[in-house]
């Protein structure tokens, strides 16, 4: 693979913008290789000749010697000249570091250009620098808060430990001391910088302490016993200076005399609190329950701020890597050998030089694993490095067996109906009406989920970073593979029951066990509630309980705290009301229908109607209330407009489910109208603030500066497609069918439309939302903290 496409590959997608130009240098030098083409003598010039022509052009006066210095001491003067290509100088304007490159050789034929090539060259080195220092400063002062924190929860852990109080003894108080001082120098002692913020600042304390407990951590995890390793903490009496307890002599109660809990609008019973103003409890109570939360918290920010750090590291090599390999391709290009001295520059500078980040990764290192791994350092890794997923063979193989097994299945029927001449019997009208009903729910599932695959295919070629944009634990997010494999086995399952129904209905052996034939799809449906809830980590457990965790907070919409995946899960919902009917029409067959002869009086009762207009508003409602939380929360105006967008198409769907059941003329025209209106308001706001297209200014015409797909068509024609399916209610409204379809085909055609609308809108609503995090470079999320320290105490330091 090209250097261009690995370096691209390699990039922070959220920062794409802060890395090095790889490819724009390149086309500066490909200016500069054509220009050296076409002017190249037919006659070469003598090489002596020309060495001399070349000196005298560098001091003709084009280029400001005088205000630079020179690097390099060569034995000869004009060897020296002659291999100087370019001056590099570090300067420093207002503390911030930046490059500034001389070309010597502005005098040659075609030096215009990489004059040029240099000053974007600078360009870009700096914007690289400037980066990456606001980043490793954002690090800094995080480690020293994160220092804080471990210094509450050690705290906290001895005063859970001795609940009968704390005696402070020299003995207690060296402990304590040891095992502060050793958090604070696992995290600044690399620091110092920070570290001299404060003369109070415990963190000079110890700093050999660190590296004596690094070599303590590592040899635990070897030759530990097994007894040991498994002690709920790890705070051993280590032999501390008595001047380094002199300094510090933190008692539990000192230190978390100004220390309380975080307290977050997370859970229904805080947000009620905060919105009658009553008092939320956020002292600090001494209980195994609330050291076990405080502990998972501060883990997960742990492991987050180690994320951050290697990705750090990870955009400072890859950048040096790229000037490296296009300093070479200069000095291919235009024969010259500049790269040595620019890449000594590139060295010695913040972005090379500084180890601040790698020394910080080694005591997060160290502080995790003896706080949070028992010591166990194999253990504490694989938490902070969690290892990347492989590609299974298996997984593969038995997808494209399940779509074979599909494709047979659905022959077999299409060859089984047409055989019997199952149209033509009688009991055509009583299955379309009871049993059809039933299995297009799996219908509308298979649909939804193998359109989710095709996301996740497109989002990752065209690098959506939509693991961090859902908040997917990383090495547990599904690939499209994964995804189309669920997909097929629900369809193969769907498929071969419906099968078995027709079969065992046709034969005349089985006519007499007609209860276990009509229970084939309710069976189906609860060995799928069955899966979902398995506690058994099998069949991608971690997924299926993050979906209904979301699947919790959106039932519960106003109550929790809305996050993307909440409230693109209710969107999904929004586009799945027949697959609601069809649930509702579940509980009605099968709790009051005649199932066994296929008979229900369903549709003729008031409460089964009155329960399909609410279903049909329901997800809209969810949606509804979690704007309002969102306008709570955000105090942003947008989200109380969305609100009113689903307000009107709980009007509209109201309105439309009224006409079906009533068939009236006024029910027509109220349909109509409220239709009309929701499907302008919610096509534009799909196109406009969910896509972010349709934008006058921007340079590509009606759509928007950054696009991730190459082709504009695509998104005409995307555009084109969510105004036509937002029509497919006139269906309703107009009642007319295709081809004298049933009643019940056409619902179901209408439904999956539907649902193949929202697969489409799906992929430009989270390209939409990595464009925004990409322009924001937010490449972390933010983890809660379990301790609050008081402002005033703060203000003390």
């Amino acid at each position: 693979m090209k250097f261009g496409k690995e370096f691209a590959s390699q990039m922070v997608p959220e920062w794409q913008e802060a890395y090095m130009d790889y490819n724009f240098l390149k086309t500066i030098l490909r200016d500069i290789h054509l220009f050296k083409q076409k002017t190249k003598p037919s006659t070469a010039m003598p090489d002596n000749l020309k060495r001399i022509h070349t000196l005298h052009r560098a001091f003709s006066g084009l280029t400001h010697l005088g205000r630079h210095h020179h690097h390099h001491h060569h034995q000869r003067a004009h060897s020296d000249v002659e291999n100087q290509v370019i001056l590099v100088n570090n300067v420093n304007r207002n503390g911030v570091e930046s490059s500034e490159t001389t070309f010597l050789m502005a005098g040659d034929e075609g030096g215009e250009y990489e004059l040029v090539y240099f000053r974007r060259l600078d360009e870009e080195f700096n914007k690289v620098m400037t980066f990456y220092k606001s980043k490793a400063d954002k690090v800094m002062e995080e480690a020293r808060v994160l220092n804080k924190q471990m210094e509450a929860l050690i705290a906290f852990r001895v005063k859970v430990a001795h609940p009968n109080g704390w005696v402070n003894s020299l003995e207690e108080t060296k402990t304590l001391a040891s095992d502060v001082a050793t958090a604070r120098a696992g995290l600044l002692a690399s620091t110092p910088s920070v570290a001299r913020r404060s003369r109070r600042d415990p963190v000079d304390v110890i700093d050999e302490g660190s590296s004596r407990h690094q070599e303590q951590s590592d040899e635990s995890s070897d030759g530990k016993k097994h007894g040991e390793e498994m002690k709920p903490m790890n705070l051993e009496i280590q032999e501390v200076n008595k001047n380094e307890t002199r300094f510090k002599r933190p008692a539990p109660l000192e230190i978390l005399q100004n220390v309380r809990f975080n307290t977050v609008q997370a859970t229904p019973r805080s947000t009620i609190k905060g919105f009658l103003n009553l008092p939320i409890q956020t002292d600090l109570k001494f209980t195994k329950e609330n050291l076990k939360k405080a502990e998972g918290q501060l883990k997960k920010a742990f492991v987050e701020f180690y994320h951050k750090l290697r990705l750090l590291k990870s955009y400072s090599f890859l950048n040096i890597l790229a000037f490296s390999k296009i300093m070479k391709k200069y000095d291919k290009i235009s024969s010259r050998s500049a790269s040595k001295s620019y890449m000594k520059m590139v060295d010695n500078s913040y972005l090379g030089s500084s180890d601040e980040v790698s020394k910080l990764m080694e005591r997060v290192e160290v502080t995790f694993i003896k706080h949070f791994a028992n010591s166990n350092r194999s253990k504490g890794m694989n938490i902070l490095r969690p290892k990347k997923k492989r590609e299974k063979h298996i997984v593969t193989f038995s997808m494209g067996f399940l779509v074979g097994c599909t494709v047979a299945l659905i022959l077999a029927l299409v060859l089984i109906i047409r055989a019997r001449r199952i149209l033509d019997k009688e009991g055509r009208e009583a299955y379309m009406e009871n049993m059809f009903p039933l299995y297009s729910l799996f219908g509308f599932l298979v649909l939804h989920i193998l359109l989710y695959a095709g996301n996740i295919y497109f989002w990752r070629r065209y690098r959506v970073n939509y693991s961090f944009i859902f908040g997917f634990k990383p090495g547990t997010e599904l690939g499209y593979r994964e995804v189309l494999l669920l997909g097929f086995c629900l369809s193969v399952l769907a498929l071969a029951s419906v099968l078995a129904n027709l079969d065992m209905e046709i034969d005349t052996k089985t006519q007499d066990y007609k209860a276990i034939t009509e229970l084939l799809p309710l069976g189906l449906v609860l060995l799928l509630v069955v899966i979902m809830l398995c506690p058994l980590n099998i069949i991608y457990r971690s997924s299926r309980y993050f979906l209904l965790g979301c699947l919790f907070h959106v039932v519960l919409a106003p109550l929790y705290k809305v996050s993307l995946p909440d409230f693109l899960l209710a969107d999904q919902l929004t586009s799945q009301v027949e697959a609601l009917r069809s649930v509702e029409f579940y509980i009605c067959y099968y709790g009051w229908g005649d199932y066994k002869h296929r008979r229900n009086s369903c549709q003729k009762n008031d409460v089964f109607n009155t329960f399909s207009f609410i279903l049909a508003g329901v997800p809209f409602w969810w949606r509804l209330l979690q704007c309002l939380r969102r306008l709570y929360d955000e105090k942003d105006a947008m989200q109380g407009y969305n609100g009113v967008k689903y307000f009107l198409t709980i009007v509209a769907v109201c309105a439309r489910t009224a006409y079906t059941l009533q068939k009236g003329n006024s029910w027509w025209y109220v349909a109509l109208i409220t239709s009309i209106a929701a499907t302008i308001l919610l096509t534009y706001w799909d196109i406009v603030y969910d896509w972010g297209l349709l934008q006058r200014k921007s340079k590509n015409r009606w759509l928007r500066d950054k696009l991730l797909i190459p082709h504009k068509s695509v998104y005409f024609v995307a555009i084109g497609l969510n105004v036509l399916l937002r029509l497919a209610w006139m269906q309703t409204v107009m009642n007319f069918t295709l081809f004298d379809l049933h009643r019940q085909i056409m619902i179901a055609l209408v439904a999956s439309l539907e649902i193949f609308r929202r697969g489409i809108w799906n992929f430009f609503r989270l390209e939409n939302e990595h464009l925004n995090n990409v322009g924001k470079f937010r490449a972390f999320k933010t983890v809660p903290l379990p301790f609050n320290y008081d402002e005033d105490e703060d203000k003390e330091e």
